[in-house]
């Protein structure tokens, strides 16, 4: 893992208070045993209990620790390849039903911050720059596909709209939405545990799983104790490494950094993002930014298959975020991190089953933050007995990352070739 894995990020400095929970200390017996107490695992441990099953979820670190906590925060539409994809695989109808899942996944962020009052900072807009001036004809058929599908809340910006929202000169365009946007990922991630407690499940924190071993009844087994379950849920997304041999492969591990500003004071962080709406680029390699609360620029991306990490992450990144708002330059960097996310061959998330009791989803190709939850949800409707949907997401066909020990290298060749092809499209 990188070293900065355990720097203070900005959320982990802002989070509310949550009690550490326990360290699983001998053997437990549960209805289901949940590996993970990210957005997937919370989501679906809460639903599981409060439909009255036993839960028992184990955290190899802290709730929130990996990307579920230290993610940029952005609420995104869809999935990362866009509806083609999906539809060259399922065909046009399931395809349909698929975005909807997506969208209901939106909803269902908005309903549990409202229903167990979650404070953390949820906020509309979003804006998708493009790097190019040829790009253009791209934003109006990303449009064009999102109407057909009944997502209407969007809006094609020339040059000169885009630079009435945003402080830079260095895009041509944007799509921008009103029905995508941001939030603080780990304060939502905490309030999610407090719900699923709530509900009666429990949480045992430095526990990390060292193998499950499948059948009739499930044994999933950490350094100090045992828990057996009817059912598993795997939701470790980046973090399952070797866990379950069936899964290695399917999902790259991907790094990802941030860094925080100080705070800017409202009217500077407003002449950068006026409508304080999230932000990305088009490009492969995605530069993603967007304002705090407390009016800092969280600006994030510089995405790297290699597990070597630059030395000083502050340095890193400023660069990158002058090259966007180079009016910052006398501003001074509070806080800087990074952390895994996990892709997928085709960027559309994995799941699955294996056996008849354990599940898996992994594999959310940057649009976690919404998806995640609503695969946990499913999960938990497919262990119930309503699993239409959950199986419908199955059938996507997903190929194993080619390479085995030497696939890292691979794709650290091919980001070479698409920070090139960004360069030059």
């Amino acid at each position: 893992m990188p070293a900065s894995i355990d720097a203070q990020s900005y959320y982990q400095a802002s989070a509310h208070p949550f009690p550490p929970q326990s360290q699983l200390n001998g053997d437990v017996t549960a209805d289901i045993c949940v590996v993970g107490a990210g957005f997937t695992g919370l989501s679906a441990a809460l639903e599981l209990a409060q439909a009255g099953f036993k839960v028992v979820v184990l955290e190899a670190r802290q709730v929130g620790y990996g990307a579920s906590g230290r993610n940029g925060g952005q609420i995104c539409t869809g999935f990362s390849p866009g509806q083609q994809r999906i539809e060259a695989q399922l065909g046009k109808d399931d395809a349909r039903k698929c975005f909807d899942i997506a969208e209901e996944a939106k909803r269902l962020i908005v309903d549990r911050i409202a229903k167990y009052k979650i404070d953390c900072d949820l906020k509309w807009g979003y804006l998708h720059a493009i790097p190019k001036p040829t790009q253009f004809d791209s934003l109006k058929e990303w449009k064009e596909e999102w109407d057909a599908l009944g997502y209407t809340d969007t809006k094609v910006l020339d040059k000169a709209e885009l630079e009435d929202r945003l402080g830079t000169r260095i895009y041509h365009g944007a799509l921008r939405e009103g029905g995508a946007g941001h939030f603080h990922p780990l304060n939502y991630c905490l309030g999610l545990a407090k719900a699923a407690m709530a509900a009666g499940a429990q949480i045992f924190e430095n526990s990390a799983v060292v193998n499950v071993e499948p059948g009739a009844t499930a044994t999933v087994r950490t350094d100090k104790g045992n828990v057996r379950a009817k059912f598993v849920i795997l939701g470790c997304n980046a973090y399952i490494g070797r866990m379950m041999p069936e899964l290695y492969g399917r999902i790259m591990p991907v790094t990802s950094y941030i860094i925080a500003t100080e705070p800017l004071g409202e009217n500077r962080a407003r002449s950068l993002i006026r409508d304080n709406d999230a932000v990305a680029n088009t490009n492969f390699i995605v530069d993603y930014f967007r304002l705090t609360k407390d009016t800092r620029l969280l600006f994030g991306g510089r995405a790297s298959y290699s597990t070597l990490e630059p030395p000083n992450l502050g340095a890193y990144m400023r660069p990158r975020m002058l090259s966007v708002f180079p009016e910052l330059k006398d501003v001074k960097v509070d806080h800087a991190w990074g952390g895994y996310i996990a892709i997928t061959s085709n960027r559309i998330p994995d799941c699955g089953r294996i056996g008849s009791n354990i599940y898996y989803a992994h594999g959310y190709s940057g649009q976690g933050v919404a998806l995640a939850g609503m695969y946990g949800k499913l999960m938990a409707e497919a262990i119930q007995g309503q699993a239409s949907r959950f199986d419908l997401l199955g059938r996507i066909k997903h190929l194993p990352f080619p390479g085995g020990p030497i696939r890292t290298p691979l794709l650290v060749a091919a980001m070479l070739f698409y920070r090139i092809r960004d360069a030059l499209s």
